[in-house]
């Protein structure tokens, strides 16, 4: 992606914004000892999927969930996935997808195999880890060929969703919105998906509020959209959601599929989904090493803050908590150009000059980050039914996105409030966006803010109380300030929520070489990421 230079239209202070960096890299510090010497059973069932494991036994569970079940249960989980397969290949000369098999028929079992010697151990670990590497590789350089081959959409990229349930009722929606406009097709995923401690397996036609995501309805997605795109001369973006206790695996499976954009929020679930926060941080870290490597867009959850608390009040709690992805997502090694950091349109239009404030909100993030593909969400909490009203509202939230040179732009919908929308009203959203994008294209060229106006004053104010926000959870910790419910207004505990008992501690011969492959193909971030870190501890709520 590539946008033109971002003016200083507020006139911020930068030294404010490097202070707010320095903060949020130091709140992520005091977090990252714990998270680099902890993994999760999400983690390792990635590894084992990484590593060519796939498919369910007869009572349809996962062949991933039934080999780490294993470990768990005979002590081996600390080791790691990858030793234990790479041990057990050099003991029974069988490739990991059959010992998988093995094991969930009772044919063999792990845990009375001896030791090999350290270095034979790791290089055949590594040797397996070798083709998904490859492939996902392949992947990224296929995506770079397309958009050189077939260009892409200006910004903003138009989002557009389906969620039928039917990954093929998707696909015929998907072609349409693409046809119609759309840059980005994002399927839904069914209710509640993100509770599920396991992939579900094979294409799926049933889900409630949305599709289930599988790698097979991954790959039947994105083999429609290259054959749409083809037809339109122009290269269309899948995205899907790696966010829930199978954060990482799903992350994994979007990047041998090829999706391009994942949700993917350090925090959404533990605010919105009640997952335990020791679980999600570590989860995270795995997952986003994963899409920084694949070239994959996360896009973080940020706008949901502002479905529970007050738009004028929380503005900064968005600011505060893009710092702090960003943060983390530099801890992973994912540059600017894949953070995809969220806000929405969500204050109450009867409040007097909300555009005003919006605009003040929007332009701030844009200016904060001005090498992010920043996402920006429509209004949704203010929405009546009235579908006129709510077209109009629509219409303003895209004068706001292309007035402050916004990324992603994810669809209004009239019929927002009512029901999962049709193809028609998709249509009419396309429309009225590519109609005011296209008349308002040069518009933000030819726009300044009055000097100590209200867009200014709203902004400069925002920043300084998102880096106050910073300071108070530098102090006590980003566990703590999740527990106060600092954020959305919604309070956790950090030993509480779903998935503490899938977190463990390494042992001193943990082993994953996707931790080392992975890591290996970094590209350069700016100045931003190399604010020197101070090394803490463990908030001790953890």
């Amino acid at each position: 992606m590539t946008r033109p230079y971002i003016q200083n239209k507020l006139n911020l202070d930068p030294d404010l914004i490097t202070r707010a960096r320095i903060l949020a890299k130091d709140i992520v510090g005091q977090i990252t000892p714990f998270i680099l010497s902890h993994s999760t059973v999400s983690v390792e069932r990635t590894v084992l999927r990484l590593l060519g494991i796939h498919g369910v036994n007869p009572e349809g569970i996962p062949l991933p969930n039934i080999v780490i079940d294993h470990s768990k249960e005979h002590h081996l989980l600390e080791e790691g996935a990858a030793r234990i397969l790479a041990k057990a290949c050099l003991h029974l000369k069988s490739e990991p997808q059959t010992l998988a098999e093995g094991l969930a028929h009772d044919e063999i079992t792990f845990e009375t195999l001896s030791d090999f010697p350290e270095d034979q151990i790791r290089k055949k670990a590594f040797e397996l880890a070798q083709p998904a590497v490859e492939q996902i590789r392949q992947q990224r350089q296929a995506r770079e060929h397309s958009v050189s081959k077939l260009s892409e959409g200006p910004e903003p990229y138009l989002y557009a969703i389906v969620a039928t349930g039917n990954i093929y009722e998707d696909v015929v929606q998907a072609r349409a919105a693409a046809r119609q406009g759309a840059d980005i097709i994002a399927v839904i995923r069914s209710t509640g998906q993100s509770l599920l401690d396991y992939v579900p397996e094979g294409p799926t036609s049933e889900g409630f509020g949305g599709t289930f995501a599988t790698q097979e309805n991954f790959r039947i997605m994105r083999e429609a959209l290259d054959e749409v795109g083809q037809e339109l001369g122009r290269y269309i973006r899948l995205t899907n959601y790696c966010s829930g206790l199978c954060m990482p695996e799903i992350a994994a499976m979007g990047a041998l599929e090829r999706l391009d954009v994942m949700l993917n929020d350090s925090m959404y679930g533990i605010i919105f989904r009640d997952i335990n926060m020791q679980r999600t941080f570590i989860d995270q870290y795995f997952s986003r090493l994963i899409n920084g490597f694949a070239g994959i867009i996360i896009n973080t959850g940020e706008d949901n803050y502002l479905t529970t608390a007050d738009a004028m009040e929380a503005a900064h709690t968005v600011l505060a908590s893009n710092f702090i992805n960003e943060q983390f997502a530099f801890l992973s090694g994912l540059p600017e150009e894949q953070q995809g950091l969220g806000h929405a349109m969500e204050i109450n239009p009867e409040v007097p000059d909300a555009f005003l404030y919006e605009i003040a909100q929007a332009q701030l993030i844009r200016e904060v980050f001005p090498r992010s593909p920043i996402k920006y969400m429509p209004p949704t909490k203010y929405m009546t039914g009235d579908i006129f009203r709510g077209h109009v509202q629509d219409a303003l939230f895209n004068v706001a996105s292309v007035l402050t040179g916004q990324s992603i732009h994810l669809l209004g919908m009239l019929t927002e409030a009512i029901h999962t929308p049709f193809m028609q009203d998709r249509f009419l959203s396309l429309e009225s966006a590519k109609l005011i994008f296209k008349t308002m294209g040069h518009f933000p060229e030819e726009m300044t803010f009055v000097a100590g106006g209200k867009v200014q004053q709203r902004a400069q104010a925002t920043l300084q109380e998102a880096i106050s926000m910073l300071e108070e959870i530098q102090k006590g910790g980003l566990f703590k300030a999740l527990e106060q419910g600092m954020f959305a207004d919604i309070s956790r505990k950090p030993t509480s929520g779903r998935g503490l008992d899938g977190v463990f501690a390494k042992s001193p011969h943990y082993l994953n070489p996707f931790l080392t492959l992975l890591a290996s193909d970094h590209f350069a971030v700016s100045e931003t990421a190399r604010i020197p870190l101070k090394e803490g501890d463990l908030d001790a709520n953890a």
